[in-house]
């Protein structure tokens, strides 16, 4: 027993002991290098865990080393889980992948489409489409992030501070205030990394009446037992929570970015769908379990294993891969054979990216460096969580522990 995870022998569940370790040995190897305090990483096949090991420290000012309950921000990893329940309600009748908006967000009716100029001096032309809710889940409505640096967007949403403004408005507000920039491009036609799922946050809130947290908790979170998953964290739980860093800049060591009893998310008002959630090892390992058993788990049916399977396959334009219908998030070529489908990546031609990867293997990952991935036809999912911002610093992380992990299956 590792916290509240069996481990089973790895030979069990198909999977070779002593090649299986080389993916801890991978996790431990960035804390033996100080690249990062912590890391905790899991893997498991047919829903039972194989490998659970952490090293170093969630909170080294303190000493506190990773512990099986350690608190993580999973940032970005929240999308998967949003984009959950809104197919739920696509399921239900509530919502369609085809419809509007703007039938939600009335703001998002005059927002038109950057064509030329500056930031300060844009020039926009109209809407071909409108945005729809297909759009929002495969980051193609053509909104953008201000933190990426690839569009004059971009650059407009930092000169409004975005990133400060989000902390004091309501989900309603940001998302009104988000229909006021201009979009990267016409709906529907490239793949631009985004504030999507913020958006479709405050759709759910809409169709459902309630709050963003109070929705995901009885629709995935409780059925699932995701009792450490929230967008705040508690005074009670605050010892639990990892501090977060950011890597020096000549040797990336990693540095204080901050401190758990100053965390922004002991008072935070925003219920980011994009990236608020916080989440522990065993939380997520209960979502994964249930995407790997195709939306069930434990006698909770989550979603219908066709709707789980759609959600799983490419939706880019043309069946592109993000690299030919995107705009480059890491370095050009990283998404090569990874397509986009409803809330996933997805690995469409592992020989077109060179990657030790799989085909149909679905992922996404976090700001601070976290990242999950499940293979629905191996039944595997591995997540690994530590706390350093940006993703990008070491961000190949994410192939290699693909090749590490699939390089153990036996049979």
């Amino acid at each position: 027993m590792f916290g509240e995870l069996d481990l089973v022998e790895p030979s069990t569940v198909g999977l070779n002991h002593g090649r299986l370790k080389r993916v801890a040995d991978y996790a431990k190897s960035y804390v033996d290098n100080d690249l990062m305090a912590g890391t905790d990483v899991l893997v498991s096949r047919h829903g039972k865990v194989a490998l659970r090991e952490s090293f170093g420290f969630a909170d080294r000012e303190a000493q506190r080393s990773v512990g099986p309950d350690t608190i993580w921000r999973i940032f970005s990893m929240t999308k998967p889980i949003v984009s959950v329940v809104v197919m739920q309600l696509v399921e239900e009748g509530k919502l369609r992948l085809q419809d509007s908006l703007s039938d939600f967000v009335p703001a998002f009716e005059k927002t038109e489409v950057f064509s030329g100029g500056t930031a300060d001096r844009p020039e926009t032309v109209p809407v071909k489409r409108p945005i729809n809710i297909v759009d929002l889940l495969t980051h193609t409505a053509g909104l953008s992030y201000w933190f990426t640096n690839q569009h004059p967007v971009d650059e407009m949403y930092r000169k409004a501070e975005l990133d400060k403004e989000r902390e004091k408005l309501s989900l309603e507000e940001l998302t009104d205030f988000l229909a006021e920039f201009p979009l990267r491009h016409q709906p529907g036609t490239r793949w631009s990394y985004s504030m999507a799922t913020d958006v479709l946050g405050r759709v759910i809130e809409v169709i459902e009446e309630r709050s963003l947290y109070e929705a995901l908790g009885e629709r995935v979170l409780n059925p699932l037992g995701m009792t450490d998953t929230s967008f705040q964290i508690s005074d009670e739980k605050i010892e639990r929570l990892a501090a977060c860093y950011m890597p020096e800049e000549e040797t990336l060591s990693p540095i204080l970015l901050e401190k758990p009893e100053e965390s922004s998310y002991r008072l935070s008002r925003w219920q980011s769908g994009g990236g608020g959630l916080l989440s522990t090892m065993h939380d997520y390992h209960q979502f994964c379990r249930m995407l790997v058993n195709g939306g069930e788990l434990d006698g909770n049916r989550i979603l219908d294993s066709s709707t789980l399977k759609k959600m799983m396959e490419n939706h880019l334009p043309g069946k592109a891969d993000m690299t030919d219908a995107g705009d480059p998030l890491y370095y050009k070529g990283f998404f090569d054979g990874v397509g986009f489908g409803l809330g996933f990546a997805v690995v469409q031609d592992p020989v077109k990216g060179h990657i030790q990867a799989r085909e149909g293997e679905a992922s996404w990952g976090g700001m601070a460096s976290t990242v999950f991935w499940v293979d629905p036809v191996e039944e595997i999912s591995c997540i690994f969580l530590t706390q350093l911002v940006p993703s990008g610093t070491h961000i190949k992380l994410r192939w290699d522990l693909r090749a590490l992990v699939n390089q153990a299956i036996e049979e």
